[in-house]
C-alpha cells in the first residue's frame, strides 16, 4: 500500500510503514554512532571471521513491531513454539519492511540500505556496526533496559526491531530518552542466567557494563533445547517480567 502524502518526507515514510503494519518509526541521526570492526578482540563462535562492512550513511530510520499480548503472556514459565513462531514471523515482517521503506526510498532518488538478517552480521561477542537499538534509541523511541533489550513506554520490551540506514534529509528526533528503569531489579532477579548486572544504562555506557552477553545466549540455548527442541536463543523471560511489558499486557 502506499502512504498518505504528508507535507514532509518522514511523514510519508512514517505513513508508508504504519499502513503496512509497523508498530512505531523513529529518524535519528547516526553518523557518529557506527562501531568500528575488530577481529582481533574476543569472538562468539557465530560471529563471522572476515572483514565486513556496511554503508556509514548520515540519517537511521528505527520500525517496530510489537509481539502480540497472548504471545508474550504465554512465556510465564519457559519459551513456547508459539513464541518461537511469533519470533520468526515479526523478524519476516520486519525484514519486509525494512525492504519497502529501502526501495521507496530509492525510488525518490536517494540510497538506503535495509538492515535485514541477511545483511547483518555479528562480530566480536554479538555485536553489530550499527545495532537496531542504537538507531532506536537515538530515535527517540525509547531506552536501552537494564536486560540489555530496548524499552518502549507503550509496548515495554515485547517488541522487535530492525532498521534503515539512509542519505535522505530527514528531520530527526535530537534528544536521547534516559533510562526509566529505576531502582527496579525485577529482570535482574528473574533472568535464569544471571546476566544482568542491575546497573542502569546511560548514554556511553557499554552493554557489557550491564549485560553478560554471552550468560544470556547460554542459558537461552538450553531453554530452547529443553522446551522447543530447537537449536536457537530463544528465552524471554526478561520480556515477560517487565513491569512496562505487563502494563502493555494488561491494557485493554
Amino acid at each position: 500500500m502506499k502512504p498518505d502524502r504528508k507535507n514532509t518526507i518522514e511523514g510519508e515514510i512514517k505513513s508508508l510503514l504504519l499502513i503496512n503494519g509497523a508498530s512505531e518509526v523513529g529518524f535519528a541521526n547516526i553518523e557518529k554512532l557506527y562501531s568500528r570492526i575488530n577481529l582481533v578482540e574476543n569472538m562468539s563462535n557465530d560471529s563471522t571471521l572476515e572483514q565486513f562492512d556496511i554503508p556509514h550513511y548520515r540519517m537511521g530510520i528505527s520500525i517496530i513491531l510489537a509481539y502480540p499480548k497472548d504471545i508474550i503472556k504465554g512465556i510465564s514459565s519457559f519459551p513456547t513454539i508459539k513464541y518461537y513462531d511469533a519470533y520468526h514471523k515479526l523478524n519476516k515482517k520486519l525484514d519486509e519492511l525494512a525492504i519497502l521503506c529501502s526501495d521507496y526510498i530509492k525510488s525518490i532518488g536517494y540510497n538506503a540500505y535495509p538492515q535485514t538478517i541477511s545483511n547483518t552480521k555479528e562480530y566480536g561477542i554479538y555485536r553489530t556496526i550499527m545495532p537496531h537499538k542504537t538507531v532506536a534509541t537515538s530515535a527517540g523511541l525509547g531506552w536501552i533496559g537494564k536486560s540489555a533489550l530496548f524499552v518502549t513506554e507503550k509496548y515495554g520490551s515485547a517488541i522487535r526491531l530492525t532498521s534503515v540506514l539512509t542519505d535522505i534529509p530527514l528531520n530527526y528526533n535530537k534528544t536521547n530518552m534516559a533510562s526509566k528503569c529505576g531502582d527496579c531489579m525485577i529482570c535482574v532477579d528473574a533472568c535464569p542466567g544471571n546476566a544482568i548486572s542491575g546497573k542502569n544504562w546511560e548514554e556511553g555506557v557499554d552493554r557489557d557494563q550491564i549485560f553478560n552477553a554471552i550468560s544470556c545466549r547460554k542459558k537461552a540455548r538450553e531453554l530452547s533445547a529443553e522446551y522447543l527442541e530447537k537449536q536457537i536463543t530463544l528465552c524471554g523471560k526478561c520480556i515477560e517480567v517487565c513491569p512496562y511489558t505487563r502494563k502493555y499486557l494488561s491494557a485493554i
